[in-house]
């Protein structure tokens, strides 16, 4: 039973987790390797899940394995010689017509290069609200927050990036 409950999970979450990650690490091939990573720890802990929701747990596992990688990457930076055997350049493989994605790959750096001047915590919940839809409480399950918490950081959040637009001077209709 707990492999075909695994399974569903799988289907169901693998693909909204690894654009998460994507967007989290800026690498495709990190947010594989880190999707991968987030349903090994799920298999590993599955005989504890109880049930709640299993969407915000998913994405709380992945957030933890994000910040365990974030962590361990700034170790690395710190030492010079492991610097010579890590790269973070990454070769996407772009899909659909040239022209539409060249547009869309540069609004999407452009919110990415945004987003990359916040800190972690409101990078994930503006993700998860914006992108994945998540409601307040799910957010608050994946993130280990109250409801009331959730909503001002949301708030914090949106001003932070507002702000940070406005002084990149970048306007509105870029960032969408």
């Amino acid at each position: 039973m707990k492999n075909q409950q695994l399974e569903n999970l799988f289907k169901l979450y693998s693909r909204p987790l690894y654009y998460y990650l994507w967007k989290m690490s800026g690498s495709a091939h990190a947010a594989e390797d880190l999707t991968q990573e987030t349903f090994v720890r799920a298999t590993i802990s599955l005989h504890t899940y109880e049930g709640e929701e299993a969407r915000a747990w998913l994405f709380k596992v992945a957030r933890n394995i994000y910040i365990d990688e974030w962590r361990k990457r700034k170790r690395r930076q710190a030492n010079p010689l492991l610097k010579l055997f890590y790269s973070n350049e990454e070769l996407i493989s772009p899909y659909g017509l040239p022209e539409d994605e060249m547009l869309k790959q540069e609004r999407i750096g452009d919110l990415n290069e945004l987003l990359g001047f916040l800190p972690e915590h409101y990078r994930t919940i503006l993700y998860l609200r914006e992108m994945e839809q998540f409601s307040y409480a799910e957010i608050g399950e994946a993130m280990d927050l109250s409801e009331y918490q959730v909503k001002v950081n949301l708030y914090r959040a949106r001003k932070k990036l507002e702000t940070v637009a406005k002084k990149k001077g970048w306007q509105h209709d870029r960032v969408e």
